[in-house]
């Protein structure tokens, strides 16, 4: 069955990882213009600057996924309307999950960090997340890359100097337990694990994937895989933007991609949700 929605006037941007909402400062006003209104909400404890978080990570070690999911939805709920939901990396994963559960008019997950189910775990994704993953003792910790370990996940793209002045605006270190429950435990554990979706939904609304060829974190690779574990009649969808790293939403360009992400939301949020 299909049901006919009303066009969505909010945008709901979701941070990922190693990133704080500052992230999306110049996505925020590129949609404003446009007519939207956009919230790009923080992760409960994140709400303080990207200084105050690197001095004090204590907000962030002992953050879990379930959390975060349920201080997303309370904020979307009291929405007159279902918005657009867009996430980057874990970002990505959260706008999964929301959609999952019935939240949003259409979805955009890019460079997404993957649910549960997907396998692939290309050499690049290894190499970037071996930092974090190296050392057990970091499960229950909040950890951050170097400069370098930065640019080879994120800005690979990017000269040294602009990678660091990028490292030195956004980076926050992450809670390790997320990278451990995507990038191993959520395979390995039985049973549902935190970023169990139902790849079967057909009541969930659109979702767009978008990935950069050359992510290395995030890879071409994992967001394919993903978008093909979903087995609903409900429309997903995948587009690919060539050289861009996972740094996407900040390089140069970035305008091609928030402009692909809006039209296609806006086009499929205005439409039934069955293909």
């Amino acid at each position: 069955m299909t049901t006919q929605r009303t066009t969505p006037h909010t945008i709901v941007l979701i941070h990922g990882l190693w990133m704080t909402p500052r992230s999306w400062e110049h996505w925020i006003p590129y949609y404003e213009s446009r007519g939207y209104r956009v919230l790009a909400p923080a992760y409960p404890g994140f709400e303080v600057e990207v200084e105050a978080l690197r001095a004090d990570p204590s907000p962030i070690a002992s953050l879990t996924v379930p959390e975060t999911v349920a201080h997303l939805e309370s904020i979307i709920a009291k929405l007159d309307r279902p918005p657009i939901i867009m996430g980057h990396s874990f970002g990505g994963t959260l706008t999964q999950l929301l959609l999952d559960r019935g939240n949003g008019a259409a979805g955009v997950a890019i460079n997404s960090a993957p649910t549960e189910g997907v396998r692939v775990n290309p050499l690049s994704q290894i190499k970037s997340l071996f930092p974090i993953l190296k050392n057990p003792a970091n499960h229950a910790k909040a950890v951050g890359f170097t400069p370098e370990e930065f640019r080879y996940a994120f800005t690979n793209t990017l000269s040294e100097q602009a990678s660091a002045e990028v490292y030195e605006r956004y980076h926050i270190p992450a809670p390790a337990s997320w990278v451990w429950a995507y990038g191993l435990l959520a395979n390995l554990t039985p049973g549902r694990q935190e970023t169990w979706v139902d790849y079967h939904n057909d009541a969930r609304v659109p979702l767009l994937f978008i990935a950069g060829s050359a992510d290395h974190i995030m890879p071409p690779s994992v967001n394919q895989s993903n978008a093909k574990h979903y087995k609903s009649a409900t429309i997903t969808e995948y587009k690919e933007f060539p050289g861009r790293s996972h740094f996407t939403c900040g390089e140069a360009g970035w305008e091609a991609v928030a402009d692909h992400a809006l039209t296609w939301a806006i086009e499929h949020a205005a439409q039934p949700g069955t293909a």
